[in-house]
């Protein structure tokens, strides 16, 4: 008899572990999923966008002159991405797993010589890099955040700059991508993001808020996390972010007017 209790409390056990298995394996597929539609929901706004402003302009983004020197350009800036990603600088104001780097910057650029979908391939490249690399530390959450984030600045930063292909058109793309990506960093940190993170760590998400009460007492709760970390760190990083990219613009404005003028 006692042998057979110890079977039986074996054999649940067993099942137990395996329904776990197959919950945190239905999680990862499931985040896989999201993750794959959002990155192809994004090529085709970006692509969508670029479009609309050829039939504005008159201009072809992927045309046989530039073709070979647009996968250069990606390549190459995907490349400087991802080195830039390694370079993270932690925020007073946000938990540890907020930290600040410049890899937009590149993308930005690019996105300026070869239109939104340029831009969001290397966004997407630098994420593959980094993670070839350096792995993750989040189970890839925090890569398509970053991912996110950022194809929420470049992508409508580069569109509306191509409206007029202006220094001052390109203040105001950046500005009205950094708006675009506080908000989408804030809908997607709270409703996706956060809690997915904490599904995937087994954890509760009430200990993701802890370590944002550990830097600012004020954070109590999902919505202040994002109020006064998401939200802030997502202002900063544009607002850096889009300085650097306008200090380079007058140094490679004539390079990237040059590249549309092949591009007519």
């Amino acid at each position: 008899m006692p042998a057979c209790r110890t079977a039986r409390r074996k054999g649940e056990s067993d099942m137990t572990d395996y329904g776990k298995l197959l919950e945190a394996v239905k999680s990862n597929v499931t985040f896989i999923l999201v993750s794959i539609l959002i990155v192809v929901c994004v090529y085709f706004i970006a692509k969508g966008l670029e479009k609309l402003i050829e039939a504005k302009c008159g201009m072809h983004f992927n045309s046989e002159k530039t073709k070979v020197n647009r996968l250069v350009v990606i390549a190459m800036f995907s490349a400087i991405s991802a080195i830039l990603m390694f370079f993270e600088f932690p925020l007073w104001f946000a938990p540890a797993f907020y930290e600040l780097d410049f890899s937009e910057v590149p993308a930005l650029v690019g996105a300026f010589m070869f239109g939104p979908t340029a831009g969001v391939a290397i966004e997407g490249l630098k994420v593959l890099i980094k993670i070839a690399l350096k792995g993750t530390t989040t189970m890839f959450v925090g890569d398509l955040a970053n991912f996110i984030v950022g194809c929420a600045m470049v992508v409508p930063a580069s569109a509306f700059y191509f409206t007029k292909k202006t220094r001052k058109s390109a203040l105001i793309g950046l500005i009205t991508g950094g708006l675009c990506m506080v908000i989408a960093g804030s809908l997607m940190n709270g409703f996706y993001l956060l809690p997915k993170f904490a599904e995937l760590y087994g954890m509760p998400i009430e200990a993701l808020v802890a370590m944002g009460t550990k830097v600012n007492a004020s954070i109590n709760s999902v919505f202040t996390l994002v109020a006064l970390a998401v939200v802030p760190f997502n202002i900063l990083k544009s607002i850096v972010v889009g300085a650097i990219t306008l200090i380079l613009y007058k140094y490679i404005s004539n390079l990237i007017k040059g590249q549309h003028a092949v591009n007519k």
